[in-house]
């Protein structure tokens, strides 16, 4: 995996080779091309720069969709960006709030901007690395409202803008993620700042909600079930009466929870006829009492993410699951089970015990035609194995 180098890759040899490797249903055999390629005349570091930019494109469609085709990607730069379909709530919230310009501060490769330019609000996209910097120029380059700039986020002169997008850059290694002080800027600076203009700022979503400033609104965003962002909204771009928020995002659809605080989580009772799981935004945000009552349900025990009920009510905020038999929470009884189902294929999740999911399962003997979804948990105080099939 070769390091990105600016200057070699903004080349126009280069871009007209990436684009034309890109064409490629597959690289293929690497050795092979290299040698092709210089066969061709095209230097060592121009193909070593081309064959990582397709790789990232590729990479980068889960994200990025048909657009990451004309991109530019770092590996590190790919793995912070917003995923375009999150950007463009974004963008809505900022155009809806009647924020016209926005300084994107830590704007990375540029996905936010994207969005922003889209909807035409002038935009000035800046980064503090030179090489971010100017790969985010050449993806933001159709957009006539968005400019990019390098510098850092402390030194921007903010008066001329309507509101702040700020993603503190908190990937330098494993444990700053979610130690606001050392990402860059601080979490105190952005705070300030969002104290005194309306700002976004896109936070690590597993950050305790004790850094999370209690004016203003937090909002934990999921995506296709994976909770993907924590964004703290301020002044005219935090709703009045709103205090937490989960979006959650599917492929064809948007569904939002709200509520003015944690809510109060329903009493916990037998296990009825259906179980859900709660999407991961949802539980993020402390809206699952709020939830359960939605479902006419209660909780399978305290502090347990799990919600049942005897109701089947289909919602976009949790996974529904019919309960079919009720085992304990040992292999022996589980193996005897799958071996008298003839389950081939398994879906195992937990909540409330020390197991391994994947362990687990590789435990047991599969065969067999039949699948099914079990639920290793705590019910009464009692290590369970809940069978189950989606509903």
């Amino acid at each position: 995996m070769a390091p990105v180098d600016a200057g070699e890759l903004l080349q126009p040899e280069t871009l007209r080779l990436i684009d034309s490797l890109g064409e490629a249903d597959s690289l293929g055999d690497l050795v092979g091309l290299v040698s092709s390629l210089r066969a061709q005349g095209h230097p060592t570091p121009r193909i070593h720069q081309a064959i990582e930019q397709v790789r990232l494109r590729r990479k980068a469609q889960a994200k990025f969709g048909h657009f990451a085709e004309r991109m530019l990607f770092t590996e590190a730069g790919l793995e912070q960006a917003t995923r375009l379909s999150v950007a463009a709530h974004h963008a809505g919230r900022m155009q809806r709030s009647g924020m016209s310009s926005i300084a994107d501060l830590g704007c990375g490769l540029g996905g936010d901007s994207m969005a922003f330019g889209a909807l035409g609000l002038a935009v000035e996209a800046i980064d503090s690395d030179a090489t971010t910097a100017a790969l985010a120029a050449y993806n933001l380059a159709p957009f006539d409202t968005v400019t990019v700039s390098h510098g850092l986020a402390e030194d921007t002169d903010l008066s001329s803008f309507d509101a702040i997008w700020l993603d503190p850059a908190r990937r330098t290694d494993s444990s700053s993620r979610l130690r606001p002080e050392h990402w860059s800027p601080p979490l105190s600076w952005a705070v300030e700042k969002a104290s005194v203009m309306p700002a976004g700022i896109k936070l690590a979503p597993g950050l305790d909600h004790s850094s999370i400033p209690a004016d203003g609104e937090a909002q934990w965003v999921s995506d296709r079930g994976s909770v993907v962002e924590l964004v703290y909204w301020s002044g005219a771009l935090a709703r009045p009466g709103i205090s937490r928020s989960a979006l959650v995002l599917g492929t064809e659809h948007a569904a939002e929870m709200s509520g003015s605080g944690p809510s109060e989580n329903q009493p916990t009772g037998p296990l009825g006829e259906y179980l859900y799981e709660p999407d991961g935004a949802v539980i993020r945000a402390q809206l699952i009492g709020d939830l359960a009552r939605s479902l006419e349900g209660w909780m399978v025990s305290p502090d347990i993410a799990y919600i049942t009920s005897n109701q089947h009510t289909p919602t976009p905020f949790a996974q529904s699951f019919a309960v079919e038999e009720v085992l304990p929470l040992n292999q022996k009884a589980i193996q005897r089970w799958v071996r008298s189902a003839g389950i081939g294929a398994l879906e195992i999740k937990k909540r409330g015990v020390d197991i391994d999911p994947a362990q687990f399962r590789q435990s047991l003997s599969l065969s067999g035609d039949n699948d099914a979804t079990l639920f290793l948990t705590r019910l009464e105080g009692k290590r369970t194995a809940i069978v189950t099939t989606r509903t």
